[in-house]
């Protein structure tokens, strides 16, 4: 989501008449989009900012802004201007659509300009991404999330879940397909919630409606929350072989008792029957999920049953993180904060434990003939790479330019994650 709406930004710039730079040094704008969900993303983007001190010295008139997340937290915006006088213009994640007002009002004056909007406001239909991962498109379909897990900002930051007019979100795609694009990721903190309580299309019509667009694509989406993940779901995906047999559905934990203290609004067995139902329609889809180890109180059977449930789900691949507490979460309040030592330990057994079944299941591939969507051409292995509609990875040596193609792959061997392979005879 953060890529996607750094294109946004992008594309504001673009309109302005800037083009993209990549050396900071001769840079007449600098745009930050921060993130804050976890401390290490807050203080990366602290350093980054601080970077630019030394260059601002040296040319007073480089604008530099800060927005995003970071800046829309409660005094945040107030310490930045503190910490960093030489940035030029603060914003949030409610006012991305006023940057244009604000470069503009920057050069026609010396005072910063700073506004973080409190509320949430409209959603601004009238965004001109400058997109940046072809053959991959990114449309957002909803903003926001009312389900304030104890240990997440995002609600705080993003406010309530807002969903987008699905004509709207259709007339995009329409577009994007028409332009060449390949893979529509529809984004969102909980798409599975998309106009709930509105008398418009549920998400997964909005699936069949976005599958049935004419066109070789594929469509994926992200995140879904278990809560929300239902038959009717799994039953589009079933539908259409544009949607792909792959499914991010973050689980967190697999202990009971700290799903409970995170406010997910699920058990352990809860999760396991969404997974029956995703199975029952999509037999060979491919389950992905978030895990984080180190919760306050999370105990050394609390992280057994964590263990015992990634096993039991078998995930094609997890991203897992250490907790991170968050100032002005519920979690961040809480007793028995984990020692780092201790959810160390953790975070790299379970690592062990997610990349062992993620090998397992690339040496199933060796081979077998793939179809992947050829994405980029790796310049140190001198080879394309794709992707698969699991969302495997495939590497292969081709004589032509294939970005953006899809390409027939026999898998020959199996590096953990990555395949390698060569390309199939037309």
């Amino acid at each position: 989501m953060n890529v996607h709406e750094s294109e946004k930004i992008a594309g504001v710039l673009e309109e302005l008449g800037y083009t993209s730079c990549d050396d900071f040094s001769k840079a007449d704008i600098v745009v930050f989009n921060t993130c804050c969900i976890r401390e290490n993303a807050e203080n990366h983007a602290y350093g980054n900012i601080g970077m630019l001190k030394k260059l601002k010295a040296k040319n007073r008139d480089m604008i530099i802004a800060v927005g995003g997340c970071l800046p829309q937290q409660i005094g945040k915006a107030d310490s930045l201007h503190k910490k960093f006088p030489y940035v030029d213009i603060i914003f949030g994640t409610h006012n991305l659509n006023k940057l244009k007002d604000y470069i503009v009002k920057k050069q026609h004056q010396k005072k910063a300009v700073i506004e973080i909007m409190p509320s949430e406001g409209e959603i601004c239909e009238d965004e001109k991404p400058y997109r940046t991962s072809y053959p991959n498109a990114w449309i957002n379909i909803t903003y926001g999330c009312n389900n304030f897990c104890s240990y997440c900002i995002v609600p705080y930051v993003r406010g309530r879940e807002r969903s987008r007019n699905s004509e709207n979100i259709l007339n995009e795609a329409r577009s994007l397909i028409k332009e060449g694009y390949k893979e529509i990721t529809l984004l969102g903190q909980n798409v599975n919630s998309y106009n709930i309580g509105n008398e418009d299309m549920s998400f997964s019509q909005l699936l069949k409606a976005v599958a049935s667009i004419e066109g070789k694509f594929r469509l994926r989406f992200m995140t879904s929350h278990p809560k929300d993940f239902s038959e009717e779901i799994a039953q589009a995906i079933a539908s259409n072989s544009k949607i792909c047999h792959s499914v991010h559905l973050p689980v967190q934990s697999g202990s009971d008792r700290i799903l409970k203290a995170m406010n997910r609004k699920y058990t352990s067995s809860d999760y396991l029957k969404k997974i029956e139902i995703l199975k029952k329609y999509v037999p060979n889809c491919a389950v992905t999920t978030d895990l984080i180890v180190g919760f306050p109180g999370e105990t050394e059977e609390d992280f057994e049953e964590t263990k015992a449930l990634v096993k039991e789900v078998g995930f094609s691949s997890a991203f897992t993180f250490v907790y991170s507490k968050r100032e002005g979460t519920v979690a961040a309040n809480m007793p028995n904060q984990i020692p780092e030592e201790v959810s160390k330990r953790r975070i790299m057994e379970l690592v062990e434990l997610v990349n062992g079944l993620t090998r397992t299941q690339s040496q199933q591939y060796v081979g077998k003939k793939i179809e992947i969507l050829c994405e980029d051409f790796d310049e140190k292995k001198k080879t394309y790479l794709g992707r698969d509609e699991y969302g495997r990875m495939a590497y292969f040596e081709s004589d032509k330019n294939e970005k953006g193609n899809f390409v027939n792959v026999n898998i020959e061997s199996a590096n953990g994650i990555s395949l390698v392979g060569v390309k199939a005879g037309d």
